[in-house]
């Protein structure tokens, strides 16, 4: 499963994923978006309407998933938002938003699969994270303080369900060229390796967290920035 995978990163993921022989349920509140990509996997994958807010819709993204596939084994909690203010300015309803997309979300999927990767014997959950998971960022404190906890809570549940052969981890992305960066001027971060990424390049980290090769990883972050997190400061 797939959240936000009507576009961007999430339908590089679909597609990579099913490149390797997975089928995907899709995840998203684009409907037409993702009703055609689905379309384009053909019979790898499906879509589903899928608010990660909302519990109702997990409960019937995970029965979909099961109806059609017959166990879910891998989450991929890639939907999230981004909005930006100064501290002084930054809106209540805003902040209260973004936190309950991008970790909330996060953590209803992970309810909503626990117990059935535990009953299969094991499975992965990937939490999309970001560069701002492990440094901080102007204007983008909603942001910053949601991928923290994204990352944050890849730690605990990785513990706490180890023992199940459930692997939880978290993936950091730096500047990613997809419909949600679109805004960002090239100028605004300066990237050591002089670009920004492709979202296939994170989806390779995906696929490999996804699969048995990466049986042994738990609990750890991956990141994929190219070279931001050591320590390049905003223009």
């Amino acid at each position: 499963m797939i959240t936000g995978g009507s576009r961007g990163m999430g339908a590089e993921h679909a597609r990579a994923l099913v490149a390797e022989g997975a089928k995907v349920v899709i995840g998203d509140i684009l409907d037409d978006e993702g009703k055609a990509l689905a379309a384009e996997l053909g019979d790898a994958a499906r879509y589903v309407h899928l608010d990660v807010t909302s519990p109702e819709d997990w409960q019937s993204a995970v029965s979909t998933a099961v109806d059609e596939f017959g166990k879910v084994n891998v989450l991929v909690n890639n939907a999230g938002i981004v909005n930006g203010s100064t501290i002084q300015k930054f809106r209540l309803d805003k902040w209260k938003q973004i936190l309950d997309v991008n970790l909330t979300g996060t953590f209803l999927g992970i309810q909503a699969v626990a117990d059935l990767m535990i009953d299969a014997g094991g499975g992965s959950i990937i939490n999309v994270s970001s560069v701002e998971g492990l440094r901080g960022s102007p204007w983008a404190h909603g942001y910053v303080a949601s991928k923290w906890g994204v990352r944050g809570l890849a730690k605990s549940v990785a513990l706490e369900l180890a023992p199940h052969n459930v692997r939880v981890n978290s993936i950091h992305p730096g500047l990613i060229r997809t419909p949600m960066t679109e805004g960002i001027p090239d100028d605004m971060v300066t990237v050591p390796m002089g670009r920004a990424a492709e979202s296939r390049e994170v989806s390779t980290f995906v696929v490999f967290l996804a699969s048995d090769e990466s049986s042994y990883a738990t609990g750890a972050e991956f990141v994929m920035d190219g070279g931001l997190s050591a320590d390049v400061p905003h223009k």
